[in-house]
């Protein structure tokens, strides 16, 4: 009866450490492997970029600006987003089944000229 409380605090020590760390360990093996060229990634720090290279098994390289690469740990990934979905641009000058947007003198303050009074 004396090794219960001793049992009991190893299996709450198990439960509460143990497991959610193997899981964090697991998500982060996934994200690592989930890892390639082009695709669109979040650092630790909150940067947004594109991977840009893989070169070597510690590093990762980002494109966080057009032409702008830089070298980070491959350790702060910390989401590999789904590619963002380009579609076609509409003009609203060209597409007549855009609604036409309401004008400034809709406005306080703006006159019939449109400017402000």
């Amino acid at each position: 009866m004396e090794l219960f409380p001793l049992l009991l605090l190893a299996l709450a020590f198990v439960a509460l450490i143990v497991l959610p760390a193997r899981a964090r360990k697991r998500q982060q093996n996934q994200t690592q492997s989930a890892l390639a060229i082009g695709v669109p990634v979040t650092m630790a720090g909150g940067v947004y970029g594109t991977v840009a290279g893989l070169g070597d098994p510690a590093t990762i390289q980002v494109e966080i600006a057009p032409g702008v690469v830089v070298t980070y740990a491959r350790q702060a990934v910390v989401q590999v987003r789904q590619p963002a979905v380009t579609g076609p641009v509409v003009d609203p000058a060209v597409d007549p089944g855009v609604d036409d947007l309401p004008g400034r003198d809709d406005r306080p303050g703006d006159g019939p000229s449109g400017k402000t009074l």
